[in-house]
C-alpha cells in the first residue's frame, strides 16, 4: 500500500456579496454562485512573476470558444479543442476556424457533463492523421461514454466510427480522458461512480469509475488483469475511481497519473496500476455535497493511496509533465488545472506541483489565478511552450468566453 506523500490543508474561501444565487457543479453538487465577479481575459500579454525566479508571459491564443473540454497540439502547431455542446474546433495560425471541424460523431448534451470530451493524437498522427475523440453517445437508456476514431486532413474528419462504448448502466455523464502509454496502450478514464450508481466503482464488471486499458484499435489490450475472470470487463485495468478529468504518463517511470475529482475536499492524483483497487466509495478523504463524510475512514489496507490530495478541492481537470527545454527549472514538473478551489466560484489556476530526488511531492505553485479562469485542460506543445485552455470564467454563463493560452518564459 503506498503512503500519502502530500497532503495540503487550507481554509475554505468565503466571500459574501449581496443576492443569491446557486449553480450546479460537474458532477451535479451545488455552490454558491455569488462574489467574485468576471474578469476579461487581457487584451494583450501580460507578465507575471512566479517561484524559483522564472518570470511567464500570457497571451491569448485564440479566443470565443464555448465551453471547451479537450486540448489537443498538431505537429504543426495548429490546435483542436472538443466544446462540449458537441462541435470540433480548428485554431490555425493562432486563429480560430469560423465553422466547426465535420465529421464529429452525434453527441449527446442532455445534463450536466455529458458531452463531447477529450481529443488525443495517435503516437504516428503524422503517417496515419488518427485522431481519437471520448464523448457521450446517446442511447435508449440516455447515454453512455464511446471512444471514437477518425482521420483529420487538417479540414475535415472522415472514416469516423465508435471503437469502444462503454456499458449503458451508468448515467452517461461520466468524464474522460485519453493518453497513450509509451508502448502504444491506449488508457482511457471513465468517471461517473457518483450519486445513485456511485457503488459500481467497485464492480469490476462495470466500466463505470474505472480506468481501461485498450489496443489503439479500442480492443482490450493483452494482459489485462480481469481478463477471462468471471463477472469482470477485460477493458478494466483499475477500479474504485470516481470521476477522472486529466491522465498523463510519467517521463521517466512511464507511470500512468490519473486526477479524480471528489465531491468535497480529498481531490486526489493517483499512480495507477493494473489489478489495483483506489478506494472509492469505500475509503475517501472527501465529504458528501451536504456535509457527511463519504466514508468512516480514509484508507483501508489492500485499497491504494493517493499519491496527491486537495482539502479544499481544487476541482482538477487536465494533467501535464512537463518536459521541454524553453522551462529547465520546471522540467518533469506536474501541471494540473484547477476548475474552482474550495467551491468558490472564479477561484481556478493552473497548480505547479514540484518532486524531489525520490519523487515525492515537494511544493505546489499556483499559476495565473490572477486571471480568474476555470482551467479546463494543460498541454505541452511541440514549441516546448505550455498552452492552457479555460473553461471561461463560470461554467453556467453562456458567452462564448473560453480561449487558449500560451504560456512562455521572460528571459
Amino acid at each position: 500500500m503506498r503512503a500519502i506523500k502530500g497532503l495540503l490543508v487550507a481554509a475554505t474561501l468565503t466571500i459574501g456579496v449581496a443576492g443569491t444565487a446557486t449553480a450546479q457543479n460537474d458532477d451535479g453538487g451545488t455552490f454558491d454562485a455569488r462574489g467574485i465577479p468576471p474578469t476579461p481575459l487581457p487584451e494583450g500579454p501580460v507578465v507575471f512573476d512566479t517561484a524559483e525566479g522564472q518570470r511567464i508571459r500570457i497571451s491569448v491564443v485564440a479566443k470565443g470558444l464555448s465551453h471547451p473540454w479537450g486540448l489537443a497540439v498538431l505537429p504543426n502547431g495548429d490546435m483542436l479543442v472538443t466544446e462540449r455542446g458537441g462541435t470540433l474546433r480548428l485554431i490555425r495560425d493562432g486563429v480560430l476556424e469560423t465553422n466547426p471541424v465535420p465529421g464529429v460523431p452525434e453527441v449527446f448534451t442532455g445534463v450536466n457533463l455529458s458531452g463531447l470530451m477529450d481529443v488525443h493524437l495517435h503516437p504516428q498522427f503524422s503517417e496515419n492523421g488518427f485522431v481519437y475523440l471520448t464523448y457521450s453517445k446517446p442511447t435508449e437508456e440516455g447515454a453512455t461514454v464511446a471512444l471514437a476514431r477518425g482521420r483529420f486532413d487538417g479540414r475535415a474528419m472522415s472514416e469516423v466510427r465508435d471503437l469502444f462504448v462503454a456499458d449503458a448502466d451508468g448515467p452517461g455523464t461520466a468524464g474522460s480522458r485519453l493518453v497513450f502509454a509509451a508502448n502504444g496502450d491506449l488508457y482511457m478514464t471513465v468517471g461517473g461512480a457518483f450519486n445513485r450508481v456511485r457503488e459500481l466503482a467497485q464492480d469490476p464488471s462495470s466500466h463505470i469509475g474505472k480506468v481501461l486499458r485498450l489496443k489503439d484499435d479500442g480492443t482490450a489490450a493483452n494482459g489485462n488483469p480481469f481478463t477471462g475472470q468471471a463477472d469482470s470487463s477485460a477493458e478494466v485495468f483499475s477500479m474504485g475511481h470516481r470521476n477522472q478529468l486529466g491522465i498523463a504518463v510519467h517521463p521517466e517511470t512511464g507511470e500512468i497519473w490519473a486526477s479524480e475529482n471528489a465531491p468535497l475536499g480529498g481531490d486526489e492524483v493517483n499512480i495507477i496500476s493494473g489489478g489495483e483497487n483506489y478506494g472509492w466509495p469505500t475509503v475517501s478523504y472527501s465529504r458528501e455535497y451536504y456535509g457527511p463524510r463519504i466514508a468512516d475512514r480514509p484508507w483501508q489496507e489492500g485499497l491504494v493511496q493517493p499519491e496527491i490530495v486537495w482539502i479544499p478541492s481544487i476541482a482538477p481537470s487536465g494533467l501535464m509533465f512537463y518536459t521541454g527545454d524553453r522551462f529547465p527549472a520546471w522540467k518533469g514538473d506536474l501541471f494540473v488545472g484547477s476548475l474552482m478551489t474550495g467551491r468558490v466560484a472564479r477561484t481556478g489556476h493552473l497548480e505547479r506541483v514540484t518532486f524531489n530526488r525520490q519523487g515525492m511531492e515537494q511544493r505546489r505553485e499556483w499559476l495565473l489565478a490572477e486571471l480568474k479562469q476555470r482551467i479546463r485542460d494543460v498541454r505541452q506543445g511541440p514549441d516546448g511552450l505550455i498552452y492552457v485552455l479555460t473553461d471561461g470564467a463560470h461554467m453556467f454563463e453562456d458567452a462564448d468566453d473560453a480561449a487558449v493560452l500560451r504560456i512562455e518564459p521572460v528571459d
